[in-house]
C-alpha cells in the first residue's frame, strides 16, 4: 500500500508539473504573440531601392512608432502626399537642423560635415564614382541639403536607382519628410528569414545616437520558449505516468509469489 501511494503521488506530481509547464508555455506562447501584433505590423516591400538590406518582395516587421522617436540610420516606412500618398522604406540619413551633403573626397556621404561610413551600401559602391579609397561613391550624384526643424532626410540603401530624397531636392524642405509621416521603424527581415536589421555604428557617434532595437527578440523568446514548454509539458505527464506504472509491476509481481 505504501508503494503503491508512493507511486500514485509521484504520478500526480508528474501531472500537475505537465500541467502547469503546459499552462506557462501557453501564456509565453499566446502573450508573446499578442504582444507582437500590438507592436509590429508587417509590410512587404515593393522595390529593391533598399537592396541589400531588404529586396524587393522581402517581408519585413516594422515597429509602430512615433515620428519623434527616430533617430538616423533608422529604415522607416512613411506616407507622404508629395510622394506619391503610398507606404515608402527609406533609411533615414539626417534629421531637423542637419546638413547633409555628398559626396566628399573619399565618396561619403557626410552630416554636418563629418563623414558616415555606410557598410549597408553594396560593396561595388552605389554607381561608377569612385573615391579616393577605391571604393563606389555614396551617391551617382552630388547633393547638398539642410534638414528643416520636424523633418527627415531619406535616402535608399540602392543608391543608383532609388527614388529618395535627392529627387525630391527642389521641393520645400529640400526633399525632407515630416517626421509625423512615418508610420513604423523596419526592424526585421522576417521572409525570406534574415533576422534583426541593427543600428549603422557610424551615426552613434553623431549627436542623438541611434535608436534603441525593438522587443522583437523578447517576443521572439517568449514565443520559443512557450512552445517548449508546451511540448515538453504535453510529453511529461504520459512519460511520468509510464514511469510510475512500470516501477509499479516488479512490487506487484513480488507480492504474488
Amino acid at each position: 500500500m505504501s508503494g503503491s501511494g508512493r507511486h500514485d503521488g509521484r504520478g500526480r506530481l508528474g501531472n500537475t508539473l505537465s500541467n502547469l509547464a503546459v499552462a506557462v508555455g501557453c501564456v509565453l506562447f499566446l502573450g508573446g504573440f499578442a504582444w507582437g501584433a500590438v507592436v509590429y505590423k508587417p509590410y512587404t516591400v515593393p522595390t529593391d531601392s533598399m537592396t541589400p538590406t531588404v529586396n524587393a518582395g522581402d517581408r519585413v516587421l516594422a515597429e509602430r512608432v512615433d515620428g519623434s522617436d527616430v533617430r538616423r540610420g533608422d529604415v522607416v516606412v512613411f506616407t507622404d502626399s508629395a510622394w506619391g500618398d503610398v507606404p515608402m522604406v527609406k533609411r533615414v540619413v539626417g534629421v531637423g537642423g542637419d546638413k547633409v551633403a555628398c559626396c566628399d573626397k573619399d565618396g561619403r556621404l557626410t552630416v554636418n560635415g563629418k563623414p558616415v561610413e555606410e557598410p549597408y551600401l553594396r560593396a561595388d559602391g552605389a554607381s561608377s564614382l569612385i573615391g579616393a579609397d577605391g571604393k563606389g561613391a555614396a551617391s551617382p550624384q552630388d547633393f547638398t541639403a539642410e534638414v528643416p526643424a520636424g523633418q527627415l532626410f531619406v535616402l535608399g540603401d540602392e543608391r543608383s536607382t532609388s527614388m529618395d530624397s535627392r529627387v525630391h531636392l527642389q521641393d520645400p524642405g529640400q526633399g525632407s519628410v515630416p517626421r509625423s509621416a512615418v508610420e513604423a521603424r523596419v526592424d526585421a527581415v522576417a521572409w525570406p528569414l534574415k533576422g534583426m536589421i541593427g543600428r549603422p555604428e557610424a551615426f552613434a557617434a553623431l549627436p542623438g545616437g541611434v535608436s534603441s532595437e525593438g522587443p522583437l527578440p523578447l517576443q521572439a523568446g517568449a514565443l520559443l520558449v512557450g512552445v517548449v514548454l508546451i511540448l515538453g509539458g504535453a510529453a511529461y505527464g504520459p512519460l511520468s505516468a509510464r514511469s510510475a506504472r512500470k516501477a509499479e509491476r516488479p512490487k506487484a509481481s513480488s507480492g504474488a509469489r
